[in-house]
C-alpha cells in the first residue's frame, strides 16, 4: 500500500505541527510509517540522515512492541530518550504512523507532550482522510 498525501494536506499537516509542536519549543517533528518511510518532516534543526532516521525509528517501535508483548503488555505507545543536550519523543499517531519530537533541554517533556495530545485527533483527520475520500490506491 503506498500512501498518497496531496499538496494541501502536506500544508495542513505542517500547519498543526507548527502550531502545537514548533511553537511550544520542539526543534524538529517527523511523521513515519511503521515501515520507517517518511511522510513529513518540519523544522529547523539539521538532521544528518532523516531517512535512516525515519527507519531505525519504525525498527525501534517493533523492537519495543515486542519487548512489551515479552512482559505481557499489549503495547508501548510511546518511547523517550533524554541526551544531555538533545531528546527524542516517539508516539504512536493512530495505527499507522509514528511521530518523532526532537527538542532541547530547556523545552520540558510534559509540555510535549500534552501539545502532540492536542494535535493527533486533527494529524489523524488530515492522514486518514476527510469526507470518505479515500488516501489507499486499490
Amino acid at each position: 500500500m503506498s500512501l498518497i498525501v496531496r499538496r494541501n494536506d502536506v500544508g495542513r499537516l505542517e500547519n498543526i505541527v507548527a502550531g502545537e509542536l514548533l511553537d511550544a519549543g520542539a526543534d524538529h517533528v517527523i511523521i513515519v510509517d511503521f515501515s520507517g518511510n517518511l511522510i513529513l518532516e518540519c523544522g529547523s534543526m539539521h538532521v544528518q540522515d532523516i531517512f535512516s532516521l525515519a527507519a531505525l525509528s519504525a525498527a525501534n517501535f517493533a523492537a519495543t512492541a515486542e519487548i512489551a508483548r515479552l512482559i505481557g503488555e499489549e503495547d508501548f505507545t510511546l518511547l523517550f530518550h533524554k541526551g544531555d543536550k538533545k531528546n527524542i519523543h516517539f508516539s504512536r499517531l493512530g495505527k499507522e504512523y509514528i511521530i518523532i519530537t526532537l527538542f532541547n533541554e530547556n523545552v520540558s517533556l510534559g509540555l510535549m507532550r500534552f501539545r502532540l495530545n492536542n494535535a493527533v485527533d486533527r494529524l489523524l483527520t488530515v492522514l486518514d482522510g476527510t469526507k470518505g475520500e479515500s488516501r489507499w490506491p486499490s
